[in-house]
């Protein structure tokens, strides 16, 4: 789809309907990639094959710098633009739409969810501060998106771990996964194993969603 900031693309995933002129789906999730990675991102690869089934489209977006292979995201502005004039087509099917993203698409979700009139918002992996720099916070971002908003954080973050992040006000949360890094890699010792890891994920994903109102 072209963008002001270059092509972008939307690989769906559509809720199964009992009719093949009705659409199965009662909401639509959009998440997007970090600035080091691509929609095959586990966590994104996870939420496209549970989500469905369970009544929610799932649109992975892919940033126009990615679509045209480039290797480092342009500035935040950039990616906002990007974001926004894909906004039409995730509208298009008539259902609320939760925006989101992992790492660096968290933060595009979290900082045009509001104006774009999104219903919530779901942060995978929020980057909080950059490693080793916590004094950098980028919670104030988080904080003013402004919208029912959970945020999943492996328990392992360089980029903030779950209890870094300051009290949260009602209507947002956050879910730790045990041993997960900033990509929920678990390590092979660790008491968990990785698709019991993404099964977290999912299941706090399709919990969150199941409650939020309308």
């Amino acid at each position: 789809m072209p963008t002001p900031a270059g092509d972008a693309r939307i690989t769906w995933h559509r809720a199964a309907s009992a009719s093949a002129s009705a659409s199965g789906a009662r909401a639509v999730l959009a998440v997007s990639h970090g600035a080091g990675g691509g929609i095959e991102a586990r966590d994104l690869r996870a939420l496209a094959a549970a989500l469905p089934p369970l009544g929610v489209d799932v649109a992975l977006v892919e940033q126009p710098w990615r679509v045209a292979g480039k290797k480092v995201a342009p500035a935040p502005k950039t990616l906002d633009t990007g974001w926004r004039a894909l906004w039409p087509a995730l509208e298009k099917p008539g259902l609320p739409v939760v925006a989101g993203g992992r790492s660096a698409g968290a933060r595009v979700a979290c900082r045009t969810a509001r104006e774009l009139g999104a219903s919530a918002v779901l942060a995978l992996s929020f980057p909080l501060h950059p490693p080793g720099r916590p004094e950098r916070s980028r919670a104030e971002e988080l904080l003013d998106a402004g919208l029912p908003t959970l945020v999943v954080q492996g328990d392992r973050d360089p980029f903030g771990r779950p209890e870094e992040f300051p009290e949260l006000p009602v209507g947002m949360e956050l879910v730790g996964i045990p041993h997960g890094d900033h990509g929920f890699a678990v390590p092979k010792r660790a008491d968990i194993g990785q698709e019991e890891a993404l099964a977290l994920i999912t299941g706090a994903v399709a919990d969150w969603l199941a409650r939020l109102p309308g």
